[in-house]
């Protein structure tokens, strides 16, 4: 996906964010953020926003240190009622931020991107996008607003060859070994297709875009996933199941993945 069309995602999902939090209520809990109430979502990612905005204005070249999860739930608005119009306006300023940004602005980041603007568009797009799934979810009434199946091809692609990555030292490995291979079958316009494979050992983990090489076979048992990008995306994030997927293989890897990948503020 092209920098305008994360920014694109990005000034759509804020509203939909918006709008389910206002029909769940502060108080409705969020199944998939144990402990979180949806004022807790919506501040978390209002700080968000505000902390990545930032980075776009300020250039900072170096990490800023910043609000610790607690403190981002209990800051912002005191009413309640006051939630949506702040979250809206720190969303909005986000927006404005990348649109305005020259392509060339320097400053941190912690993924691979092919500039800082690329990075911060991507990750806010995609941060913005499964956080409103936690608000929807939350909210429950309703099926969950579809994702375009660039987006979610682009988000499982985020998923594993950046976080995954990062979180190869830190849990994410089997004793005997094991791999997950995701084949992404392609949307409407061809969009959303790719394939990846996540290999656990004992000590470490690999993850990268690909399949198999016939020659190549991975060590341990193996779990290939086939479906569209959007289950593939819920699914890999935590936010969804199986459903609408095809599972081939021995599921230890999609169990593990499932238990120890996570992508939290700390």
């Amino acid at each position: 996906m092209r920098i305008a069309e994360h920014v694109a995602a990005l000034r759509a999902e804020g509203p939909l964010l918006a709008s389910a939090a206002e029909r769940g209520g502060p108080d409705a809990p969020v199944p998939s953020c144990p402990g979180w109430r949806m004022r807790d979502l919506v501040r978390h990612v209002g700080n968000v926003h505000r902390w990545a905005t930032r980075y776009l204005i300020e250039e900072h070249p170096v990490w800023m240190d910043r609000l610790s999860e607690d403190d981002m739930v209990r800051s912002g608005p005191a009413d309640d009622k006051d939630l949506p119009g702040w979250f809206l306006e720190g969303h909005q300023r986000l927006v404005a931020a990348l649109e305005h940004a020259d392509p060339g602005m320097t400053c941190w980041t912690f993924l691979p991107a092919a500039s800082p603007l690329a990075f911060w568009a991507r990750r806010q797009a995609h941060e913005t996008a499964i956080h409103r799934v936690d608000a929807e979810l939350a909210a429950g009434a309703g099926p969950l607003a579809p994702f375009p199946p660039g987006l979610a091809g682009d988000g499982v692609d985020e998923l594993i060859t950046g976080f995954a990555r990062r979180q190869s030292k830190r849990g994410l490995r089997a004793d005997p070994p094991c791999w997950l291979a995701i084949h992404a079958r392609p949307g409407p316009g061809r969009g959303g297709a790719g394939d990846w494979l996540i290999r656990m050992a004992p000590d470490s983990a690999a993850a990268a875009r690909g399949t198999v090489p016939a020659d190549d076979v991975p060590a341990g048992t193996g779990c290939e996933l086939t479906g569209p990008a959007e289950p593939l995306y819920l699914l890999l994030w935590n936010r969804g199941g199986t459903a609408g997927l095809e599972m081939r293989g021995d599921p230890r890897a999609l169990s593990l993945w499932r238990e120890h990948m996570h992508v939290r503020w700390t």
